[in-house]
């Protein structure tokens, strides 16, 4: 038993995470005070959040052939590089968006991968800390919802007081100290070989072949691709339009996220310590029924600002059971040879249509106005997470390999 890579693990997402959420509140920031246009805000942002998802999804055969760790390492150096160009363009006045685009491409490029490398390792880096695979997936997403709501805090104040260019210099330390533990902490896990039995193009679809003839993948990547789009359009337009036209400003809606982002943190700590006893089925259920369609019909319905405050802190807690045993799932029906392949595949169709969640919100309001829509995008999501249930395949989601072999 080695709990070295387990906490080496741990240290290196909260800093990828953390410098992370940095960049994506600090770039917005330095082209909205440069220019003045959210439209070039938005096309800055698209511009790296596309690169991201396409290279996560291509990078799956390099991982498998080379091995996550040299993944993670190179492109968390490079980061370095890329990121850090970003202050010294400012430092010298030479920071425009023309050259700014091309930076936060190259940014998007190299989070994919690295991303997808260090999640690959999850599986092995449970069997050698001997913990159940619920236990590193948890971390994982404790780490993640942390990072949502205290490092984006700091990162918030960070920009303010000392400003987003000089701040993104952070960011690449980040990265720096990222691969220097993923180096010193971290064994090879993977191939680690440079030969293969086919292209590189064959081995990807190998990973997109081996998750279409898997009906439960197929169901639960389907099920996430969906209630991520809706999870973005409630988060980027219905909740801010519905505190404005309640009559609050921006001090509430942070509340409210902030209720929410807390009480996924306890949730998801449980389920951290208790996953691998829990019910997986059962959990599955409750927590969507009580994550999904009620934190968008409360805003729906003329309730007291109490009820919404309780709905989205009970929300939040049943979401921080979701993630752990979902990924655990996955992770275990993945073989090791295909881990690379497949795993940056589901990784990068989760995320494929969370770009497009706020131009979906918007225009359902601008349509059919804020009620129906939060009606319509909550059972919406009622149905992508409960509905799946009445395939056979999809049952296998409460089973663990020990059970099937049983």
């Amino acid at each position: 038993m080695n709990r070295r890579p387990f906490l080496a693990f741990a240290i290196a997402e909260t800093l990828s995470i953390s410098g992370t959420r940095l960049s994506t509140i600090a770039i917005p920031w330095l082209v909205l005070t440069a220019t003045g246009s959210p439209i070039l805000t938005g096309v800055v942002a698209m511009a790296e959040m596309l690169p991201y998802v396409v290279a996560k999804a291509l990078s799956g055969p390099l991982i498998d052939r080379i091995g996550p760790k040299r993944v993670a390492i190179g492109c968390d150096t490079a980061s370095v590089v890329v990121v850090g160009l970003v202050p010294l363009l400012a430092l010298f006045g030479w920071l425009d968006l023309a050259l700014l685009l091309p930076i936060v491409v190259a940014m998007g490029i190299l989070r994919g991968p690295s991303d997808a490398a260090k999640i690959s390792m999850v599986p092995s880096i449970a069997k050698l800390a001997d913990v159940p695979l619920e236990r590193v997936t948890g971390v994982a997403g404790v780490i993640d919802r942390l990072a949502s709501t205290v490092g984006a805090a700091a990162a918030g104040g960070l920009i303010a007081l000392i400003g987003p260019g000089l701040a993104l210099a952070l960011n690449a330390a980040t990265f720096a100290l990222a691969a220097a533990v993923v180096a010193t902490g971290i064994p090879a896990f993977g191939r680690e070989r440079t030969e293969t039995r086919g292209s590189y193009f064959a081995e990807l679809r190998e990973g997109f072949d081996f998750i279409r003839r898997d009906a439960l993948l197929v169901g639960i990547v389907v099920m996430i691709t969906i209630t991520n789009l809706l999870d973005a359009a409630w988060s980027a337009v219905l909740l801010p339009v519905w505190t404005q036209q309640a009559g609050f400003d921006a001090a509430l809606l942070g509340l409210l996220f902030a209720v929410m982002s807390a009480a996924s943190i306890a949730g998801a700590a449980i389920a951290t310590a208790t996953g691998e006893r829990l019910p997986r089925l059962t959990v599955y259920i409750v927590a969507f029924l009580l994550a999904g369609l009620p934190r968008f019909a409360v805003f729906a319905i003329d309730v007291p600002l109490l009820a919404v405050f309780v709905t989205l802190a009970i929300g939040g807690f049943a979401a921080g059971f979701i993630n752990p045993i979902v990924n655990a799932v996955i992770m275990e029906r993945i073989p090791p040879a295909m881990i690379g392949r497949a795993s940056a595949l589901v990784g990068a169709l989760a995320w494929a249509l969370i770009p497009f969640g706020g131009l979906v919100g918007g225009a359902l309001v601008a349509l059919v106005g804020l009620a129906p829509t939060l009606w319509l995008t909550g059972l919406a999501y009622f149905a992508a997470t409960l509905l799946p249930l009445a395939r056979r395949s999809f049952r296998a989601f409460g089973s663990r390999p020990g059970a099937e072999a049983a």
